[in-house]
């Protein structure tokens, strides 16, 4: 017998712990109507609940990738990506319930469109699907990540269009330039890594398409927890690392004082909700890693192709109003 035909598509959920997500989620992979041909592996990051063993004996077609160890989910994506066949990859969280036109609608964002290497979904609540979670990943000029239309009326971002970064909940990127910027960050753990990873690939030439008509439903943070002092802690860490890293000298510069502001402010947010001892550690460990990150960001920026002002045309200068409207629907 000669080998399998290679996919166009292959579909990466990393899971740990989440075994009360995996049907929703696997199911919906199964009813996909018009899809091209795709494959599905689970990552399983050293589950305790019989994740692995549950897929294992009611998803047979589920390719199950077992790692040994909680490796987070930036090197667990990039084990599951190393053993993907797929053309291109695309990245789903087990808390998620993707729609039954959702890869054909993917696909078609990045096959359609040859000037684009990412194509990110637009993601709503679980509970309600007329309440967006993202339509894609923004960047502020003060060097922070944010979900465009976090928390307002899904309705309002129907309309398909060029982002800065795609949300690492459900986004598609092509094979060879995953492959190309080496994944994600896995110093990173989790948390920015979908940021850092979308910032490289900017600087790379690479554009990020908001495909609208992809629709997932998102509980969102259904392993982490949204505010939990983990996710303080690599939030707050990686966002430095991914400013120090792969911001342009001349906006690095010109942004040094708003993004101090901008940090402060983030420390001050969680001081009153009582998790400034995950954000304080958090700053320190950033520091702490910044010989590496600099030896990172050496390579970052000689292998960049695209000019300081095409990144910067993408990001959002008003930060402080955008953080609000998305601490509020938090």
């Amino acid at each position: 017998m000669g080998e399998p035909l290679r996919p166009d598509l292959s579909v990466i959920v990393l899971n740990y712990n989440g075994r009360s997500f995996l049907p929703g989620c696997l199911d919906a992979l199964a009813s996909q109507v018009g899809a091209p041909p795709f494959e599905v592996i689970l990552v399983d990051n050293a589950s305790a609940d019989g994740s692995a063993e549950f897929v294992r004996s009611h998803y047979p077609g589920v390719r199950v990738l077992e790692t040994g160890a909680n490796l987070g989910f930036a090197a667990g994506n990039n084990a599951g990506a190393r053993t993907a066949r797929g053309r291109a990859l695309v990245f789903l969280n087990n808390d998620t319930i993707p729609a039954s036109d959702w890869l054909v609608r993917l696909h078609a964002a990045l096959s359609d469109r040859p000037e684009f290497g990412l194509a990110t979904s637009r993601l709503v609540t679980m509970d309600d699907e007329n309440a967006l979670d993202s339509a894609g990943d923004g960047y502020f000029h003060a060097g922070g990540a944010f979900k465009h239309g976090h928390g307002g009326a899904a309705a309002r971002h129907l309309v398909s269009r060029e982002v800065f970064g795609a949300c690492g909940a459900a986004f598609a990127i092509k094979r060879e330039i995953f492959e190309a910027l080496g994944g994600f960050d896995k110093s990173f753990f989790m948390v920015y890594e979908d940021v850092d990873l979308s910032y490289r690939a900017r600087l790379g030439g690479h554009r990020v398409w908001y495909a609208a008509d992809a629709i997932v439903r998102h509980a969102g943070s259904g392993t982490l927890g949204v505010a939990s002092p983990a996710a303080v802690y690599y939030g707050q860490r990686n966002l430095e690392w991914t400013w120090i890293k792969n911001t342009p000298v001349p906006l690095l510069w010109r942004t040094a004082v708003p993004h101090a502001i901008y940090s402060l402010a983030g420390l001050a947010y969680y001081a009153r909700r009582g998790r400034l001892w995950p954000a304080l550690r958090a700053k320190l460990a950033a520091l702490a890693g910044l010989p590496r990150v600099l030896r990172t960001r050496r390579a970052v920026q000689r292998s960049a192709v695209a000019s300081p002002a095409s990144v910067e045309a993408l990001m959002e200068r008003r930060w402080l109003a955008a953080k609000r409207r998305e601490k509020r629907a938090l």
